[in-house]
Parts: C-alpha cells; sequence; structure tokens
C-alpha cells in the first residue's frame, strides 16, 4: 500500500485558465495524455470553459466540494453536487462546465475504453468499514482522521490523501474513521478475454 498525500500533489493549470489539475496516479508509468491507459487526478474547477478531449477514454468524475453543471454534447444538463453519484461520460464528447458560483473540488478517473473498466464511488466511513480491492484501488479521504490497513500495512489519511493498493486484487483493505467522515472508493481493472 502506498500513501499520496494531498501536499505532495503537483498543480498543473488548465490551458483555458478555468482551473488546476493535480494527477495522483497514472498508468502505465512515464505514460503522458496521450499515451496512458489510466489516470486518476483531482480538479478545481473555478470558471467555465470546455473539458479537454480525450478520444478513445471513459470519464468517471465526482465532485467533493461545491457544486457543478455539466453541458454534455448529446445529453440532458448534469448538475453534481458533493452528494451526486460519479457522472460517466466518454472523454470523446464534447463537455463544458457552466460558471460555478465558488471554486469545486472533483475527482477524476479516466481508463482506455476497451483496455480498462473503472468505477468510482463515495462511502460513508463508518467504525469499521472494508473495501475489497481490485487490480487498483485507491481510497481518497473526504476528511481528517481516516485509517486504512491492508495487511501488515497501515496508514492515516487527511482531507485529499489518496491510498493505492495494486496487484493484491481480491483483498481486504481496513476503513476507520474517527467521526463521521466520507471517503471515495476508485478501482480500475484491466479487461481480461
Amino acid at each position: 500500500m502506498q500513501v499520496i498525500r494531498a501536499r505532495e500533489l503537483v498543480p498543473t493549470p488548465w490551458k483555458n485558465g478555468g482551473g488546476v489539475t493535480r494527477q495522483i496516479a497514472a498508468g502505465p508509468p512515464g505514460g503522458d495524455l496521450d499515451t496512458f491507459d489510466w489516470r486518476l487526478s483531482l480538479a478545481t474547477v473555478e470558471a467555465a470553459g470546455p473539458f479537454s478531449t480525450f478520444p478513445g477514454v471513459d470519464r468517471l468524475m465526482l465532485v467533493l466540494d461545491g457544486e457543478l453543471e455539466l453541458e454534455i454534447v448529446g445529453a440532458a444538463p448534469l448538475r453534481l453536487t458533493a452528494d451526486s453519484p460519479a457522472a460517466e461520460f466518454p472523454g470523446d464528447a464534447p463537455v463544458t462546465a457552466m460558471a460555478p458560483s465558488s471554486p469545486v473540488i472533483d475527482i477524476n478517473l479516466m481508463v482506455r475504453r476497451g483496455r480498462y473498466t473503472a468505477s468510482l464511488e463515495r462511502r460513508r466511513a463508518e467504525p469499521n468499514a472494508a473495501v475489497v480491492s481490485q487490480d487498483v484501488t485507491f481510497i481518497l479521504a473526504c476528511g481528517e482522521g481516516l485509517a486504512i490497513a491492508h495487511g501488515a500495512d497501515a496508514g492515516r489519511l487527511g482531507f485529499g490523501d489518496v491510498a493505492c493498493i495494486e496487484a493484491a486484487r481480491g483483498a481486504l483493505v481496513r476503513v476507520r474513521a474517527d467521526g463521521p467522515s466520507a471517503f471515495v472508493v476508485a478501482h480500475v481493472n484491466a479487461v481480461r478475454a
């Protein structure tokens, strides 16, 4: 298990000036925006504007803080809040974020269509919760004081910190919160023939 601290994530400003992205992890190592198979990132949306398009990629997006409206060509507008389930849409589709009333923080998971599948969900932290790991599993803390244990590995996460578990498909990851809290689980799985 690897713990990735939110404070260590490098912000990359968007070309349109509407926000910044902080990449959490991507595969394969060394891949860029044109060659990744999967990519997990945090974003801060500050202004209206178009999303970058990613041909051949499926996207999942979950709002952690704030409220955001997306206009996706060919679909009804989506209003996303910190209580909404993840939005799923093709990376090929033109998507525009409408101007938020305040900055919005969201988590994005993108996978190469036909090679990988993904899921992204918010869960309430109970005194003793558990996650069954997949090919690659990420657990992101939406609050302070989240304890994570996987086998002999253990760690504590603060807001925006992420635990990454790889190559442990089927293993149980214990999640415990000191108080009312939530966490996000992201799974990435290779498509098997």
